[in-house]
This record gives structure tokens, C-alpha cells and sequence, in this order.
């Protein structure tokens, strides 16, 4: 055999072993991502109704879904030192998601005992926050070393449908396990059971994530982005154009979206089941007009979008003002699901546009911080309102009045963002949590952007 041919056999070795260890990758990276999606919509998305079911009151329920974002917000900011102690990305995630897995047993605890303080709720919700959240930008890092960029946006494509999939059943399977325990009288019971299947889908997503490889990476090429700095583009910088509108909206959107549960719940008095129903037609609607925006986007672009979407989401919350019959706020959910789909894609496309890749990293690690402030906030304004009303009928209505007024003050920050994208292209997406009126509070997959260069992002 000669020197050539020993050469090119052991090449197309190397090739058929990377190829092996692409598949096995690619087969756990799709299991850890559909288990994720189900443990949000079986677990965390039922946790609003779990503090009412304990009777710690409205407004606890509107900020359990708000509050410990800030942890996650803040603590993220200590993921590159967390990669660089540990070693590798992997390392850290795992040790990321082991935690949010554990963070489901005090709620297990509690709803087989009964109680736990309030304190101790906000607790728990911030350490599954910020184990979340402190996880993704490894994560993304990790995904862009070992999937190929040749074949990113059609795998996480596809994966995003999974995903989306997995999260409506757990959204289902959550909705009849609390059903048959309001039913039967055991509904503390029927909420262990939800936190025990949400803490073992995790844990289950966890070994998914150890079963991955990581080849060895040095990190390379990005750019810090000081605060100062950021805030000396609000005037002529596009990207923070785009950014300052972004959290305007969810200012605006927060004053009224973390009530959507206890008034549904308590004011409306309905049961699991239509809660159930009117959370998952939302999601449901969004994840169905999201691949139509897609193609539009193509065609006309997205500011367009953008603009089309800023303006419808201005009467949501309104809409709630004017009906309490569960066929008429199906329609409104389902309406929700479309504008809110509009924005999120159309937001999505023009920060990777308006972002330097080099700087996007940085940029939108501050950016999620500023974006928990800005959701915490809203949802402290709609907490004084509420309170201010004594939680009654008469709050409520105010909160929805000030949000769709807010929102309308919005307007103007809209038609500054001047961005818009060349040749858009798909973005896939990961759910993080559910909210009514919202769908799915989602974040992009970094990697699955093509024009995304090869290598770490820190």
C-alpha cells in the first residue's frame, strides 16, 4: 500500500468517525432540547397557579413569573468566569442544568406538606432562573463548536418544531393532571406530581447533555462591549434604536402580563381545564403563524413586520377589558399569538442584523439584564395598581387600561428603528417559559444563524 493510499484511507477513517460522533451529538441534542421544552410546559409554566392554589394571593402569583428573572439576569453575567473555573463549556451547563432540576424538590416539598413561605418561592423560582439563564450563553457556544455550520439553520429548524411540540403536550399533560386533582379534591397533590415529572424531565434532559461530546476550544475574536459605551449610541446607534423600543414594549407589556394567571384563575374563576385551553391556544397560534411571518419577512423584510406588530400589540391587553366568555378570549389569544410571533421574529432578525457579530455576545448580555429591570418594573406597576384596588374587578381593569395606554406611548420609539435586514433568514428558537397573552417567551439559538462564524462566543 502505498504512502498516498494509506493516507487518503486513514482521512475517510477520521471522516466516517466524525461523521458517528455528529449523529449520536445531533440524536441528544434534539432529546435534551424536547425534554427542556416539556419540563417548561408541564412545570414551570404552572407555577403562577401553584402560589394561588396556596393561597399566597393575586399579586404573589403575578410576580413569582417576574422577579426571579432578575437572579438569572445577573448571575449570567458570571458565566465566562464560571466556563473558564470549570474548564469547558460543558462542564458548566451540566452543572447548570443539574441545579434547575433540583430546583423542582422544595416545590414538590411544598405541595405534598402544603406550605412553604413566600420567601422560600421566590427562592426556588430564582435558582431555576438563573440556572437557565447562566446556562444559554454556553450552551450556544458549545452547539456552534460541535453542529456544523453547514447544516445549522436545517437541524435547529427542525428541532424548534420539536420542541415547540413538546412543550404544548406538557402544556396538555400539565392541564389534566391538575383537571382530575381539582376534580378529586387533590389538587396540592396533583401540583407534586407535575414538579416531580417536571424535575425528572430535566434531570432526564441533563444525561442527554452528558452524552455529548466537546472538542477542545480556545476563545477567540469577541469583543466586550462596555456599558458607557452602549448607552452613547441611544441617539444614532440602530441597534440601540431597536433595543431602547424593546424594552419600552416590555415595560409597557409587564404592567399587565403577569396578572393574566390570578385573573383567569381567581377573578374569572375558571377551571383548570380552560386555563389550560386559553395558555395553550396562544402558544399554539403563534407557533402556527410564526413559519408565515418567516416567508413575509423574506419578501418585504422586517422592519415592516416590525412596525405591523408594534401596532397590533397595542389593544391586546384592552381586548380582556371588554368580555369574561371563554369563546371570546380564545379568539383574543388566538390574535395574540399572532402579533406577538410578528414581533419576536421580526426583533430577532434585526438585532442579529443591527449587532456586530463580534460585539453580539456582550451586547446582548447586558441587554438581558436590562430587559429583567425592565420586566421586573412593569410588573411592580402592575402589582401597586392591583394593590392600590384591593386585587378586586376594578384593578384588573385598570392594570389592562395602563398597559394598552403605555404601549401606545411606544409608538413613537417604534418609528425611530431605522434597521432592517438584508436577506433574512430563519432563526430557531428554544422556549423558556409560557405566559397568557404572550405564547411563549422564547430566546434565539445563536447557532442557528448561517452567517454565524465558526468558534467560541464568550
Amino acid at each position: 500500500m502505498t504512502r498516498s493510499t494509506r493516507s487518503s484511507t486513514s482521512r475517510e477513517t477520521r471522516e466516517v468517525a466524525a461523521e458517528r460522533v455528529l449523529r449520536h451529538d445531533l440524536r441528544y441534542v434534539t432529546g435534551d432540547g424536547v425534554l427542556y421544552s416539556f419540563m417548561v410546559g408541564v412545570g414551570e409554566t404552572y407555577l403562577p397557579a401553584f402560589t394561588l392554589a396556596l393561597g399566597m394571593g393575586e399579586v404573589v402569583a403575578g410576580l413569582i413569573a417576574t422577579v426571579p428573572l432578575l437572579a438569572g439576569a445577573l448571575l449570567q453575567l458570571a458565566t465566562p468566569w464560571g466556563v473558564r473555573r470549570l474548564g469547558t463549556h460543558r462542564r458548566w451547563v451540566l452543572l447548570c442544568a443539574t441545579l434547575q432540576s433540583i430546583s423542582f424538590v422544595p416545590l414538590l416539598i411544598a405541595a405534598v406538606v402544603g406550605r412553604i413561605p413566600v420567601w422560600a418561592v421566590f427562592g426556588v423560582a430564582a435558582v431555576y432562573w438563573a440556572s437557565a439563564m447562566s446556562a444559554g450563553p454556553a450552551w450556544n457556544t458549545w452547539m456552534g463548536m460541535i453542529i456544523p455550520r453547514r447544516i445549522r439553520a436545517r437541524y435547529f429548524g427542525r428541532r424548534s418544531r420539536l420542541c415547540q411540540l413538546a412543550t404544548l403536550v406538557g402544556i396538555l399533560v400539565g392541564g389534566a393532571v391538575l383537571a382530575k386533582g381539582e376534580s378529586d379534591g387533590h389538587l396540592l397533590m396533583a401540583f407534586a406530581v407535575l414538579f416531580a415529572i417536571g424535575g425528572l424531565t430535566r434531570l432526564a434532559s441533563t444525561t442527554c447533555l452528558a452524552r455529548q461530546s466537546e472538542p477542545e476550544n480556545t476563545v477567540h475574536g469577541h469583543r466586550r462591549v462596555p456599558a458607557r459605551e452602549l448607552l452613547g449610541r441611544l441617539h444614532h446607534g440602530p441597534d440601540m434604536r431597536l433595543l431602547t423600543y424593546m424594552l419600552a414594549v416590555q415595560v409597557s407589556v409587564q404592567v399587565s402580563a403577569a396578572y393574566f394567571n390570578p385573573y383567569m384563575l381567581s377573578e374569572l374563576g375558571f377551571s383548570k381545564s380552560a386555563y389550560m385551553l386559553l395558555l395553550s391556544t396562544s402558544f399554539v397560534s403563534k407557533s402556527i403563524f410564526l413559519p408565515l411571518w418567516g416567508r413575509i419577512a423574506q419578501r418585504t423584510g422586517s422592519r415592516r413586520i416590525l412596525h405591523g406588530a408594534g401596532l397590533g400589540l397595542i389593544p391586546l391587553a384592552s381586548l380582556w377589558m371588554f368580555t369574561e366568555q371563554l369563546w371570546a378570549l380564545v379568539l383574543v389569544q388566538v390574535l395574540a399569538g399572532l402579533v406577538w410571533g410578528a414581533y419576536e421574529l421580526a426583533t430577532f432578525l434585526l438585532m442579529f442584523e443591527t449587532i456586530r457579530e463580534d460585539e453580539r455576545t456582550s451586547v446582548l448580555t447586558l441587554f438581558n439584564l436590562a430587559n429583567a429591570g425592565s420586566i421586573i418594573f412593569g410588573s411592580l406597576v402592575g402589582a401597586g395598581i392591583l394593590l392600590g384596588f384591593d386585587q378586586s374587578m376594578r384593578g384588573y381593569m385598570i392594570v389592562f387600561g395602563a398597559s394598552t395606554l403605555m404601549r401606545l406611548f411606544t409608538v413613537g420609539l417604534l418609528f425611530r428603528v431605522t434597521a432592517e435586514t438584508t436577506h433574512p433568514e430563519p432563526i430557531a428558537v428554544g422556549p423558556m417559559a409560557v405566559r397568557p397573552n404572550m405564547g411563549s417567551i422564547d430566546r434565539p439559538i445563536l447557532t442557528s444563524i448561517a452567517t454565524e462564524v465558526e468558534g467560541p462566543a464568550e
